[in-house]
């Protein structure tokens, strides 16, 4: 363990082109120059800290310097290659821009541009951070830099490329050394500490390459580090706890709480969370939510993913004007637990599919109160309609004679046992299904306050088979026409509720609705009763449309209450004329209708 002394960045030092790690194009175009004999006089190398900058110049300067040189491959063993690698060639001047930046030290480069090699074939200056420098010492490089003697050659190196006068970039030979990639970065870091012969995990390696930022330096110094704290055994849980990250496995407990909508586990782990550096923290979440997507985790889909990353950037603005860490995060896992609320359309059809197989324990007391409103109802219109028969009999006789047989008792008595059929049936067969509808009238109401009132008052719950929806609809004019402009919206709640195949059937009302006084113009003024004024207006009205998705689809409107035969849209038209009307045209693209019926109504 003796050579292990000497810290990794340095140890291993590529000392070839073969070796540099992340920076093959660069590689390869040097190589072929040295080859081809095709140099310049100067060489500018940008790149990000720890990219291989420096490396490059000296391996670089070592391939011209060589004895078989220049070549792509030095021979490592002659006396040029030997005084290269120690550092110690006199014609290899390495020169700190950073602290000899002024105009002196630039002069006294220049003069020793003037004197020939002493040893080698080429005498060449590798300027480190060369955008430190001041602006007259740039002025005084430039004519030096354009035209240099033909046995010198200049390697500039810099971090900051912007910095440079476009006089000097415009006289080098420009190379950019590109980030280096989390993957060749734990390849390299195996190769290293198999060399060592040090155990680890390749998950902390990862950890390790994501802090390193596409740095190698950096991230071997991250190395050295571990190695030390870990004993020589390189695991998640000493290296998370030496770079104060968070632990993997600690964001999979946290989001399993998420997704089971724990808030009292999820307060704990927030508790646990204000150890650590807020902005650290929503780091690591975006790193932890990345490598979900690309392992393509179920839990995770590509909307929910979204919406956690728009919290998450939400949440880094905040940081730029002070706000508390621990107020930050709370606000992103409780807009987590919002966020899962709003699924897809898929996981909302599956999620109903598999609340109605397991019974649907919520669904009970709505099913049960929605058939007893009905029959509270029917039951206190029972004495509504025998009450005003106890008026002179001769009132109803000059009226209506022949209806007499018939409006005694058979109209009564369905009414009178109906509340028993009515009141106990759905409760054991319709129960999931009344749920559902009561589901739909909140979303309506939601939606839209007035259309989900006339639909809650005027719109009633018949039944739900074979993918048909049945109601009973009593709706008055003003009703209708909320009704009518709102059953876009009503279809596509009734479609995400229960399913898409769902088919919308409406029934003619079966209740006693009292009519407008202009539409009583040619009934007799005399008082009648109420049971007959309903059996003399169920024979006036003509039957509703049986259906409001065949008039949605054709885009005249949905029959939602009783159609009068005078209405003058509804007696005749031209199909391929209402094929083309805007609204038709809208409601296809919004429904991306591939079928469309054009039917009468009855």
């Amino acid at each position: 363990m003796n050579e292990s002394s000497e810290v990794l960045a340095r140890k291993y030092r590529p000392e070839s082109f073969s070796e540099l790690i992340g920076q093959e194009t660069i590689s390869q175009t040097l190589s072929l120059a040295l080859d081809a004999n095709r140099l310049s006089h100067a060489y500018l190398f940008s790149g990000l800290r720890g990219s291989g900058k420096t490396s490059t110049a000296r391996i670089f300067a070592k391939a011209l310097i060589c004895e078989n040189g220049p070549t792509s491959n030095p021979c490592g063993v002659c006396e040029h290659c030997v005084m290269a690698k120690e550092g110690r060639h006199i014609d290899i001047i390495e020169m700190d821009a950073a602290s000899s930046r002024k105009i002196d030290d630039i002069r006294d480069l220049i003069e020793h541009t003037k004197y020939k090699p002493a040893a080698g074939k080429y005498k060449i200056f590798i300027i480190d951070e060369v955008h430190m420098l001041t602006k007259e010492a740039f002025n005084a490089l430039l004519k030096t830099l354009e035209e240099p003697p033909p046995y010198v050659k200049f390697i500039l190196a810099t971090t900051d490329p912007l910095k440079l006068p476009a006089t000097i970039l415009s006289r080098t030979q420009h190379f950019r050394f590109k980030r280096i990639s989390n993957v060749n970065v734990v390849h390299h870091l195996e190769h290293i500490l198999q060399l060592e012969k040090i155990t680890y995990e390749e998950a902390a390696l990862d950890i390790l390459a994501r802090s390193g930022s596409g740095s190698l330096r950096d991230t071997l110094t991250l190395l050295d580090q571990a190695i030390i704290y870990s004993k020589n055994h390189v695991d998640v849980q000493t290296v998370t706890d030496m770079l104060g990250l968070v632990d993997p496995q600690f964001l999979e407990r946290l989001f399993e709480a998420v997704f089971n909508a724990d808030r009292t586990a999820v307060l704990g782990f927030l508790q646990e969370l204000e150890e650590y550096e807020a902005e650290m923290v929503v780091d690591e979440l975006i790193a932890f939510l990345k490598e979900r997507m690309y392992d393509q985790d179920s839990r995770y889909s590509i909307l929910l993913l979204e919406r956690f990353f728009r919290i998450l950037s939400d949440a880094k603005s905040l940081f730029s004007i002070n706000a508390d860490g621990g107020f930050v995060l709370s606000m992103i896992f409780f807009k987590m637990l919002e966020a899962l609320k709003v699924k897809e359309i898929d996981q909302i059809i599956e999620s109903l599919e598999r609340q109605i197989s397991s019974g649907a324990p919520i669904a009970a007391t709505p099913a049960v109160a929605t058939p007893i409103k009905q029959t509270q109802s029917k039951q206190e219109e029972v004495p509504a309609v025998e009450t005003p028969q106890e008026k002179p009999a001769e009132d109803t006789q000059a009226v209506t004679p022949p209806l007499e047989p018939t409006t005694p008792m058979p109209e009564p008595e369905p009414v009178v046992s109906a509340p028993e059929p009515v009141t106990v049936e759905p409760v054991i067969t319709d129960a999931k299904e009344r749920a559902l509808f009561t589901q739909l009238i909140a979303k309506i109401e939601d939606r839209s306050l007035d259309l989900g009132r006339c639909f809650k008052e005027q719109i009633s719950f018949v039944s739900y088979t074979d993918n048909t929806l049945t109601w009973e609809s009593c709706a008055d004019d003003e009703c209708k026409k909320q009704l009518t402009h709102g059953y876009s919206v009503v279809k596509q709640f009734v479609r995400e509720i229960f399913g898409f195949e769902t088919k919308i059937k409406a029934q003619k009302c079966s209740k006693e609705r009292p009519q407008p006084v202009s539409k009583q113009v040619d009934t007799p003024k005399e008082d009648v009763a109420p049971s007959q004024q309903a059996v003399s207006q169920e024979q006036q009205i003509p039957p509703q449309a049986s259906s409001m998705t065949e008039e949605s689809e054709v885009g005249t409107g949905s029959c939602v209450t009783n159609c009068s035969e005078s209405d003058q849209s509804t007696k005749e038209f031209d199909g391929q004329a209402i094929l083309s009307e805007p609204m038709i045209l809208k409601a296809t693209e919004l429904f991306e209708a591939t079928k469309i019926t054009i039917q009468n109504k009855v």
